[in-house]
């Protein structure tokens, strides 16, 4: 199952993580995001150990959202070292290929 980041928590289970993190910027009125949702699930569980993956709710999390550059959900970013490196919007994308982006920056 997927962490749930906010505000409190993104600095230190994202920017400090030393793995590389699947942030998921969601809102639950947004179908798209409930279509990739089980997808981020079960990625959170296969990489368990050597990469973090997480959710924000851009609709309890405005300010996350706007620092980040978020304006079409689901907007995935992926964190490495405290950085944004990379980031894909939308939910079509399979897990392996998402399991792929997370190795790519193990």
């Amino acid at each position: 199952m997927a962490l749930q980041f906010t505000s409190d928590n993104f600095d230190g289970e994202v920017l400090k993580s030393d793995q590389p993190v699947l942030v998921d910027f969601w809102a639950e009125w947004c179908g798209p995001c409930k279509q990739i949702g089980p997808i981020i699930d079960a990625l959170a569980t296969e990489v368990e150990g050597t990469a973090k993956v997480g959710k924000v709710d851009v609709s309890a999390e405005q300010a996350l959202a706007a620092k980040y550059g978020v304006s079409s959900i689901p907007a995935l970013l992926v964190f490495k070292g405290g950085e944004q490196v990379e980031s894909l919007v939308g939910s079509n994308h399979s897990q392996d290929s998402l399991k792929a982006l997370l190795a790519k920056h193990a």
